[in-house]
């Protein structure tokens, strides 16, 4: 487990490597996730960064007071699309975390922060398999009452492929028209970097990622790490894409946090190098 130095320094060099947003971390239970535990104490140590927004993770509204404490300029939302996963990971189903985000939402808007929202599970759940089109698009709907000022989908399993990339997010633009759309996606059966495409070719704006390819869910069985920002940066930077990244910043942060974690990391391009770029 990182330490909150370790932390801080793991944000400085994705901002060096060109990142302009980062989700710093999570205020949630830390009972349930002590990993998490020191989110006040990374935020007061990094401070207001300019050009750089710092959001944070919350599930309700204690979360939400903690965070607009900390300083916090941006509030995402997870909302899942499984009544089962929902219970398990946040101990209220669907209705329920709605009720939480019009809360949050309030609460959040009230302090002048920006608010956004996850669907994760879009893609498929673990215990109740193919998640319906329809129920996401109910979720959409839902919301659209306090429209967030961005909507991600999230794959947390990593089970998506590109025809649904293409499917939920023209639903995520027919349901909440105008609202930015971002992506993340899980590379746990190796098609992130394909969806993580399409989302582009979708007019997605925004591509979540974590540096070499960490990360997770706790709640998910067989749950595996994000896409590596890295491996994304080099995909898209050998696509044509005009990012503000700079990749080879990108292996040296890399290669410093399997260092520190003492380990290698899932991702590929700061093994086998950023040829051709």
């Amino acid at each position: 487990m990182l330490g909150t130095a370790e932390k801080r320094e793991l944000v400085l060099r994705a901002i060096e490597a060109g990142v302009r947003r980062v989700e710093v971390s999570s205020f949630v239970n830390p009972r349930l996730i002590p990993q998490l535990a020191d989110a006040t104490e990374l935020f007061s140590s990094l401070g207001q960064i300019d050009g750089v927004e710092l959001s944070a993770l919350v599930l309700n509204e204690k979360g939400v007071e903690r965070a607009i404490a900390s300083g916090v300029e941006a509030i995402d939302v997870v909302v899942l699309a499984s009544d089962t996963f929902s219970h398990r990971n946040q101990g209220t189903d669907i209705a329920g975390m709605l009720k939480r985000y019009y809360v949050i939402h309030a609460a959040a808007k009230r302090a002048g922060q920006r608010v956004t929202l996850t669907v994760s599970a879009a893609f498929g759940c673990p215990f109740e398999g193919m998640v319906p089109v329809a129920r996401v698009a109910e979720i959409l709907s839902n919301v659209s009452q306090a429209a967030p000022d961005e909507l991600a989908l999230a794959d947390t399993i990593g089970v998506g492929v590109p025809s649904q990339v293409h499917e939920l997010f023209g639903l995520a633009g027919e349901r909440l028209p105008g609202v930015p759309l971002r992506a993340h996606f899980h590379n746990t059966r190796n098609t992130g970097y394909a969806n993580a495409l399409a989302a582009a070719e979708s007019g997605v704006s925004a591509l979540d990622a974590a540096l070499g390819g960490i990360g997770g869910c706790p709640f998910a069985p067989a749950a595996t790490g994000n896409i590596a920002s890295e491996d994304l940066a080099y995909l898209l930077a050998r696509e044509g894409w005009q990012t503000g990244l700079d990749v080879d910043r990108y292996l040296d942060a890399s290669t410093w946090l399997a260092s520190v974690m003492g380990r290698e990391l899932p991702g590929f391009v700061a093994r086998a190098g950023a040829a051709l770029l």
